[in-house]
């Protein structure tokens, strides 16, 4: 070879190996660049696939303007094989370096499913399957029974046991997984409050005390007055005096149930009807929230026997402790519906 050819082989190495040299560093530095977003995007990151295909694919939405490098540089840090994934949030200024933290730490976008304090338990299913990031496999035809076998607790009923809160969660995740999350809260709840409790509580049990809240939850309207409500209440379990609470009339009758309680009502006997009836329902009637699970553990002692609206209009009651108050009270409160 002469010695001619020696010389431009040499320049050529030197010069590919400056052009290969300025490419690295080109891809380094866009490690470090924003991300071509100018608004919050959401990317999801299949199981199994290779970080490869990740990098493609946002290259592919025009979000990474170098997805080689980008791959290189997750191999070299041994990163690209603990990209976790699920479904990300990925907001205008990251950089593709900052994007592969997120990735391996697994902060995934999660998303939320909120339990309405008194909703029955036929009112969270159906928000839950209403949910668009929640999996459905609940049969819409089952018994809700199916629902607590699947929590591992097939003889228990399903009303009361899922706790008023709003859970996150990933996207994807089942109907039955979130409402154990609801399920768990619940019981973590009752059982700490009814450590709490009262100890002179006519109360024998923790599912007594969940039966009880439940009914308060439905009668409830202000805050400051639910120790007192659940002090009424248990003031009349206490004493043998039936319960006569309207919430639990309205429970029995189901899909019956048209806004309006009648007197045929009040006297048809049923296991929900407490005019008819001494003592407790059978189960819950609602979802009570841990707020008021620990305000009837711990109720308002009083001698009030009976409440009602009050005139005022603003949602208190006018609490009375014989029935002679009582029927005073319920004049006052006919007479401004009347006005």
């Amino acid at each position: 070879m002469s010695r001619r050819l020696w010389i431009a082989l040499a320049l050529l190495l030197l010069l590919s190996g400056g052009a290969a040299v300025g490419l690295i560093e080109f891809g380094i530095r866009s490690l470090d660049q924003p991300l071509n977003l100018s608004a919050t995007m959401r990317f999801k990151v299949p199981q199994g696939v290779s970080f490869a295909h990740v990098a493609n694919d946002l290259a592919s939405r025009g979000v990474i303007s170098q997805p080689r490098a980008w791959t290189l540089y997750a191999r070299w840090k041994h990163l690209a094989p603990r990209v976790m994934a699920g479904e990300y949030q990925i907001e205008p200024g990251i950089t593709a370096r900052e994007l592969l933290a997120k990735m391996v730490s697994g902060q995934v976008l999660l998303h939320s499913f909120t339990i309405v304090d008194g909703w029955r338990v036929a009112d969270m299913l159906d928000a839950v399957r209403r949910n668009p990031d929640v999996l459905t496999t609940l049969d819409r035809s089952a018994p809700v029974s199916d629902l607590m076998a699947k929590l591992g607790s097939p003889d228990l009923a399903a009303e009361g046991q899922f706790l008023p809160e709003t859970y996150k969660f990933v996207a994807g995740t089942s109907d039955v997984e979130v409402l154990r999350q609801a399920h768990v809260a619940l019981t973590r709840e009752l059982e700490a409050a009814w450590l709490d409790r009262d100890q002179q509580s006519p109360l024998h049990s923790p599912y007594e005390l969940l039966i009880m809240a439940s009914i308060v939850e439905k009668e409830s309207g202000l805050p400051q007055e639910i120790r007192k409500i659940a002090g009424l209440y248990l003031h009349r379990l206490e004493i043998g005096m039936r319960l006569q609470a309207d919430p639990t009339i309205i429970y029995g009758m189901g899909e019956r149930y048209d806004g309006d309680i009648r007197t045929v009502d009040l006297r048809t006997d049923g296991p929900y009807n407490s005019y008819t009836r001494a003592g407790l329902p059978p189960t819950p009637i609602a979802l009570p929230s841990a707020a008021v699970i620990r305000a009837t553990a711990r109720p308002e002692k009083s001698d009030a026997l009976y409440f009602v609206a009050s005139p005022k209009g603003d949602g208190s009651h006018v609490f009375s402790a014989t029935l002679e108050q009582h029927n005073l009270a319920v004049a006052a409160y006919l007479a401004r519906k009347r006005r």
